[in-house]
């Protein structure tokens, strides 16, 4: 089964049992944004996890297996992405990259946030002049090694 396929699947069972990420986030006990990139194939499950998924979505217990498998992280089309959600942060790492590698060099030296060691969370701030998306993200600051 491919990529697409798993993740048709998946949002197909989900929409068909009128479920959110986030009450997926309560069944299954893990974070929703966690969830929804097992959905797209960029993170794996442990079998227990999986089975808890495929439990809450009503699927077959053979999905299991693909959402246990090692993904191939990264793997979305590689161009300029064209949704406008999606590409407005492409967009903001074209404006504030380098201001925000600048900022971050100075407050703790030279070195990467890890996309390992990271958690990245969404939050709905409520507005008067329009609803604000809040998007956090935390990751380990691992500094260059010199040798």
């Amino acid at each position: 089964m491919t990529i697409l396929e798993i993740t048709q699947k998946l949002l197909a069972a989900k929409k068909a049992k009128g479920l959110t990420f986030a009450d997926l986030e309560t069944m299954i006990g893990r974070d929703e944004v966690w969830i929804s990139a097992v959905f797209y194939r960029q993170a794996s499950a442990s079998e227990d996890e999986a089975s808890k998924i495929i439990s809450a979505l009503g699927l077959e217990p053979d999905i299991a297996d693909e959402l246990t498998a090692f993904p191939v992280k990264g793997s979305l089309d590689p161009v300029i992405p064209t949704d406008p959600l999606i590409y407005r942060f492409y967009e903001i790492m074209q404006v504030y990259g380098m201001p925000m590698k600048a900022v971050i060099h100075e407050k703790f030296g030279d070195g990467i946030m890890s996309a390992i060691d990271f958690s990245l969370d969404i939050e709905k701030e409520e507005d008067p002049k329009g609803d604000r998306v809040k998007v956090i993200m935390s990751g380990k600051f691992l500094p260059y090694k010199k040798w």
